[in-house]
């Protein structure tokens, strides 16, 4: 595997190495109306999948040559493919709900360094989620990250005779860790399963540099998201600033568009100005509807948005507040 950065030691080591996050810091604001270089499809169409989640989706070189350009990056199922048999996925993948035109479901809107999304990959090995950050080093920090944990996973099913992670005592434990206060000043977050299997071995997850305030319906076909995590969002506190706050009128038109009826958006922030601007928003869009606090609890979900991120400890350990909002998308009474 290639060096995470070019400033990092020039030690050897053999096998698969996680990358050190030292390397990969920057700045937190990021002017989303700056023109910048970025590459994006016309429409979700031409979107190569295959380069993010290489189990999933056949790259287009291997198209046989009579097959249609709109189908020649068609998505091929884990239970399709002879080489990844339901034991080399763990005791919790089920093929009974693998999609064989498999696409992406969940989107963690500007990941960070992708706690959410190593945490939740266990839990969902079947459902493709995909980081969307702005930021050019974090994008490179994940998906070294996602690289590193898929090449432990493939070495560990090489040497056989691998321990399995309990994907329920692991939701245990992080239900368990929201009651227990995170001492010091160090950072403490899941680097992902190094030493045991998980149900996915990592592939359902990956990075990708967007800026989604501008190109998110260039990946995202109607209805296609059960799920989008909006976690501990640039709160742009300066008035003049608060047109590029990711939740806004402008852009809840578009996450309604992406998402399918009944996908539910996770909301959580330190900031209660961020939190009171996003609920009144939310709140007023005909197309979501607030999901009671007593139902968001008994989410699985929910833990890991609240715990699991690197800002959320990072909150916790400062013994800041977190304000939850979930919300879930209804039909469009017009329509309808």
């Amino acid at each position: 595997m290639a060096e995470a950065n070019n400033e990092n030691p020039t030690t050897e080591q053999q096998g698969p190495k996680l990358p050190q996050k030292r390397f990969f810091r920057q700045r937190a604001h990021v002017n989303i109306f700056n023109d910048v270089p970025l590459d994006y499809p016309i429409n979700p169409d031409e979107e190569d999948w295959s380069k993010l989640y290489p189990v999933y989706f056949r790259p287009r070189t291997e198209q046989a040559p009579e097959q249609a350009a709109s189908d020649s990056k068609r998505p091929l199922s884990p239970s399709l493919d002879s080489t990844a048999t339901l034991a080399k996925r763990g005791p919790a993948a089920s093929t009974s709900t693998e999609n064989p035109l498999a696409q992406v479901e969940f989107a963690d809107i500007g990941c960070g360094y992708g706690g959410l999304l190593v945490a939740l990959a266990p839990l969902f090995p079947n459902t493709l989620m995909v980081g969307m950050e702005i930021r050019t080093k974090l994008v490179d920090y994940l998906q070294q990250r996602i690289e590193a944990l898929r090449a432990f996973q493939r070495n560990l099913l090489a040497q056989g005779g691998a321990e399995w992670v309990d994907v329920n005592a692991k939701l245990e434990q992080e239900i368990a860790a929201l009651n227990q206060p995170l001492n010091g000043t160090k950072e403490q977050h899941d680097n992902g399963e190094t030493e045991r299997l998980v149900p996915g071995h990592y592939e359902n997850i990956a990075a990708m540099r967007i800026n989604c305030q501008k190109y998110l319906p260039n990946f995202f076909k109607k209805g296609q998201l059960s799920k989008m995590f909006i976690l501990f969002a640039d709160p742009h506190f300066k008035r003049r600033k608060h047109k590029a706050r990711i939740i806004s009128t402008t852009m809840l038109a578009e996450y309604a568009y992406v998402m399918r009826t009944g996908g539910i958006i996770y909301m959580i922030t330190d900031v209660q100005d961020l939190y009171n601007w996003s609920i009144s928003h939310l709140d007023a869009f005909p197309l979501f509807e607030r999901i009671p606090n007593e139902d968001i609890l008994t989410d699985p979900v929910t833990t890991f948005v609240i715990n699991s991120t690197e800002e959320g400890k990072k909150v916790a350990r400062n013994k800041g507040k977190k304000y939850l909002a979930c919300y879930r998308r209804i039909e469009d009474p017009v329509t309808n």
